[in-house]
């Protein structure tokens, strides 16, 4: 908020405070709208409701409205009530904010698939003969394809098929996995 804004709401806000019922209302007005931007901001990763902490705030500023310095701005009272509240709100939910997993499925991470060690790959690789070994490597490990490895390894595309096959057959038979 500016300066010139936060000068008008502490005018609305004096003049309530002298008695004017629709300054009261306006400023009430202008305040939710403040807070209930400030508190969407600070509440949706614990999935509490942004309204809760405006009419809390709202309460409150009606309750201690004799607390403001009408010399002094208005909005650093105002956010410092909202967050007394979002904090009174979240010490009432616990340390353990519940979050309907509705509100987050979309962001949930899909499963990933499982992937093995590196000391277990090596160990894995250890089983192999050593031509079974470097085709296994080229291919599982590095990623590359059948044409690359043939070129790299200096075997031809059929050989190199042949022993990515029996290096994998191997592995899986010495792991338990036919």
């Amino acid at each position: 908020m500016d300066g010139a804004s936060d000068r008008d709401l502490a005018r609305l806000f004096r003049t309530a405070l002298e008695g004017d019922e629709r300054a009261y209302g306006d400023f009430l007005h202008e305040a939710a709208r403040l807070v209930r931007a400030w508190a969407r901001r600070r509440t949706g990763f614990a999935g509490l409701d942004p309204e809760d902490i405006v009419q809390e705030t709202l309460l409150a500023i009606h309750v201690k409205r004799h607390t403001w310095r009408s010399d002094g701005p208005v909005a650093p009272w105002l956010y410092a009530i909202a967050k007394h509240k979002l904090v009174d709100v979240m010490r009432r939910q616990g340390r353990h904010p519940r979050i309907d997993i509705s509100e987050v499925e979309g962001r949930l991470a899909a499963e990933e698939a499982e992937t093995a060690r590196d000391w277990e790959i090596g160990r894995a690789l250890e089983t192999l003969t050593p031509g079974q070994r470097s085709v296994v490597t080229a291919i599982s490990v590095e990623g590359r394809t059948i044409a690359e490895a043939a070129r790299i390894l200096e075997m031809n595309e059929t050989a190199v098929r042949v022993a990515l096959h029996r290096g994998l057959a191997a592995i899986a038979r010495r792991f338990g996995r036919d």
